[in-house]
């Protein structure tokens, strides 16, 4: 046989092997069931019944973007210049009220009280002898013997030591104050969120150090457009759904902002949540706002079935069974779902045919 033959019915060969894997692959080797409509001659699943398809009134929600957070939060810092020497807790810690978080380094302040304290007891010293020598000079002036002006000296001279005196006391109580704020402990019960110091740092006044929060007082803040915020009550019971948890938790407004955000004309709306563990500040939630009625296909869960991301009914039409491709919404219950698009009020739905 010919080279250039031998090249023909190769090429033939491998178009005709080609031709049969596209046939295969497309199923035309196989059994196919014409499309359209079914009769009724299967039996419905356990647990399932025909249903009416009905549009129902549904309270409606209009979904607002919100962030958790907590009424009862803090900010940790110094009221005084000094160097760190500890940092006792970490972020996640609890702590207790009173407990002691971190230490300054209170040596320059103690050496300031110890030279009020000096300075307190050289003028008290110089008091007590001045003292003395006031009674003197009026002792001496009732019998005539000194001057006035010798005197009103020596009542200058004791004025003046008070006046020091007390200022040095004052001097050494402000050390005292001092030094208290070298000890920084949590002004509540909670948690620490975030630790901004390490030892060795220098802890200026109002630099922050440590961040609380109490977990048992978290809520949750969203901005609420007008329309919706206005018709909203102090106490109102509201719903928050948690993405991340895919659950929806009760919750119940505490403050409304009375004053609209310019920008946006939306009103800060605050809702508070029961104590939850896994729950941190920050995480995104939304607050679920009631927006009136709203009119909704809702069908059993278990007449629908779902071929990959396709999701079928069986619609009885007569004496037979159409199948009917639905786009299907938010699950209403454990059992029920929302159709979105695909079955009219008044069709029947029917299991699926065996």
């Amino acid at each position: 046989m010919k080279p250039e033959l031998k090249r023909w019915l190769f090429a033939l060969l491998a178009v005709a092997l080609l031709l049969l894997m596209i046939g295969w692959m497309a199923g035309a080797f196989h059994a196919k069931v014409r499309p359209g409509v079914l009769p009724v001659t299967g039996q419905a699943q356990p647990g399932t019944q025909p249903f009416v398809v009905e549009r129902v009134a549904v309270a409606a929600t209009e979904s607002v973007p919100a962030t958790i957070g907590a009424r009862q939060a803090t900010t940790i810092s110094s009221r005084v210049l000094s160097r760190i020497t500890r940092v006792l807790v970490r972020a996640g810690d609890s702590v207790s009220e009173g407990q002691l978080l971190l230490e300054l380094e209170r040596s320059d302040l103690e050496s300031r009280l110890s030279q009020s304290k000096q300075r307190a007891t050289s003028i008290n010293a110089r008091l007590t002898e001045a003292r003395l020598s006031l009674e003197r000079a009026q002792d001496l002036q009732k019998r005539g013997l000194v001057a006035q002006a010798a005197l009103d000296e020596a009542r200058a001279t004791h004025d003046a030591l008070q006046a020091d005196l007390a200022s040095a006391q004052r001097s050494a109580e402000e050390a005292e104050v001092a030094i208290s704020y070298t000890e920084i402990r949590s002004p509540i019960d909670g948690r620490v969120v975030d630790r901004f110091a390490e030892p060795g740092d220098t802890a200026s006044p109002g630099e922050r150090l440590l961040s609380l929060y109490n977990p048992l007082s978290l809520r949750v803040e969203a901005a609420v457009r007008e329309s919706l915020a206005l018709p909203l009550q102090l106490g109102q019971a509201v719903q928050v759904e948690i993405p991340a948890q895919r659950r929806v938790l009760a919750a119940q407004i505490e403050e409304l902002v009375p004053a609209a955000d310019p920008g946006s004309r939306s009103f800060l709306v605050k809702a508070r949540i029961e104590y939850q563990e896994d729950l941190l500040p920050g995480m995104y939630a939304r607050l679920l706002i009631p927006a009136g009625e709203e009119m909704l296909v809702i069908i059993p869960a278990g007449l629908v079935s779902s071929f990959g991301q396709l999701d079928v009914v069986w619609v009885k039409r007569d004496a037979q069974t159409e199948r009917r491709f639905i786009r299907l919404g938010r699950q209403m219950g454990p059992d029920r779902v929302e159709v979105v698009s695909g079955l009219e009020a008044g069709e029947v739905l029917v299991p699926k045919p065996n």
